[in-house]
């Protein structure tokens, strides 16, 4: 009797908690349609005509509105600017500052952990005080800045980057150092290793969890950024991808909605190959940056 009650007790619990559990996971795959729906849209209307896309954005494409992939090569081909330049541009861009970013911001973060002065406890909260200050407020003094210092250029702008981006990299740099143990590092010092190789042959290594997660967010970033090359880089002589498609707008005096989808396509497929890929890591980082307060 005792073990029939026991258990007709565990499954009136067990039921409260399957609900439960049924009724958030359907609310999330509702949020998540929601959230993946606009990507879907645009998919399915780089392959209609221009004028269904503008007549009935909403529905599929059937045998009349398929164009199968004229946009893709209309939008690649279309304007005065090569697209396989602006490729180019917004590749190296994101390589050449993500790779500034992570060399330099995990380093920083690991000698104002490690010397722990006044100073650069005040330098610290400086790169936190970044993440909080509205772009707008700077973007003006910053186009200015930057004309004027030469970094207009695809290179110069990994300068600009590593500023903006440097705040939230060295929050998460310095979170994960503090669960570092000393100990280690004293053991490099003693076997007669200097603070570079320290860094890089101890430090580093441990760090490769948020060393991935970083380099991920700021990936994500540095791709998909429109205002800040919009207003550092020379529009004459350097485009990336959404500064390219911006430009489709008008071309020939109208625009072409087909292959802007098109060209929208063509540059949000990489970096959600890249997210899915990588999006683990993410996770890890977070959470091994979370050890200790």
């Amino acid at each position: 009797m005792d073990a029939a009650k026991k258990n007709q007790s565990a499954e009136k619990i067990k039921k409260p908690v399957k609900t439960g559990r049924v009724i958030l996971t359907t609310v999330l795959s509702i949020i998540s349609i929601i959230y993946v729906s606009p990507i879907f849209i645009v998919l399915m209307n780089s392959f209609k005509r221009k004028t269904d896309i503008s007549a009935e954005p909403f529905s599929l494409p059937n045998s009349e509105s398929w164009v199968e992939l004229e946009n893709y090569v209309r939008g690649m081909v279309s304007g005065n600017y090569p697209f396989y330049k602006s490729v180019l541009i917004s590749l190296f861009i994101t390589v050449a500052s993500v790779f500034v970013i992570l060399l330099f911001t995990s380093m920083t973060a690991w000698y104002l952990m490690r010397v722990n002065s006044v100073i650069c406890k005040i330098i610290y909260y400086f790169c936190i005080f970044s993440m909080i200050v509205p772009f707008q407020m700077v973007m003006f003094t910053l186009s200015k800045t930057a004309n004027d210092l030469g970094l207009n250029t695809p290179w110069g702008i990994v300068i600009v980057y590593l500023g903006f981006g440097a705040g939230l990299a060295i929050f998460m740099f310095t979170g994960f150092v503090k669960s570092i143990p000393l100990e280690i590092e004293e053991s490099a010092s003693i076997d007669g290793a200097g603070s570079i190789r320290t860094f890089f042959s101890v430090v580093l290594p441990i760090m490769k969890p948020t060393f991935i997660s970083v380099g991920i967010l700021e990936t994500m970033w540095v791709w998909n950024d429109y205002l800040l090359p919009y207003l550092v880089l020379d529009q004459n002589l350097y485009k990336t991808i959404p500064i390219h498609i911006q430009y489709l707008q008008g071309s020939y005096g109208q625009t072409d909605i087909g292959a802007i989808m098109a060209l929208i396509v063509f540059s949000i497929i990489p970096i959600i190959i890249f997210y899915f890929a990588c999006q683990k890591h993410i996770i890890k980082g977070i959470v091994a940056g979370a050890v200790k307060g």
